[in-house]
């Protein structure tokens, strides 16, 4: 939830004011995260939301590298290009990326995958989502949503705490 409200913001630039003053907040927290947390990560899948996330990340810490690294759940699905672009895309931040797999997950017999599951392998990303966090220790995760998109993110705040499972916390 921003701490800015449209009414705080001029009538006659509003709308430029206001996004910069998004943008602001944004960077804002992304920082207050890097300082912290002792091992924050970025979860990037290489679609619109993390693509902003990390560019506001760059913002934040330009023209240095990342304080952080990038994490990609591959759930094996991806058109090749999408990839190319997210690898790309990364090497001009610059950034660590660190990439897990489902595949890798469904192998070492950690999540079954149903092959008439109308979602796809989206709900096995959980376990290597998790997995991720506990090899690596982060202790805080950074993900970009749009809160119109599904009425259960409308719930999330900007900081969203999980516990070991994942599972929301709404403390």
């Amino acid at each position: 939830m921003s701490l800015l409200t449209p009414a705080a913001v001029p009538r006659t630039a509003r709308t430029l004011s206001h996004l910069a003053a998004l943008e602001a907040e944004s960077i804002h927290m992304i920082r207050e995260v890097a300082a912290e947390f002792e091992r924050p990560v970025l979860m990037f899948s290489g679609g619109k939301d993390s693509i902003v996330l990390a560019h506001l990340a760059r913002k934040a810490f330009a023209p240095g590298r990342l304080p952080f690294p990038l994490l990609h759940i591959d759930t094996g699905h991806n058109f090749p290009e999408t990839l190319i672009f997210r690898d790309s895309f990364v090497a001009g931040l610059p950034a660590q990326l660190i990439v897990r797999s489902v595949e890798d997950s469904i192998r070492a017999g950690r999540v079954e995958e149903k092959p008439d599951s109308p979602s796809g392998r989206n709900p096995l990303q959980s376990v290597t989502l998790l997995d991720a966090i506990r090899e690596f220790q982060f202790d805080a995760a950074l993900g970009g949503a749009r809160r119109d998109e599904e009425k259960a993110r409308a719930k999330e705040r900007c900081f969203s705490v999980r516990d070991r499972f994942g599972a929301w916390d709404p403390r």
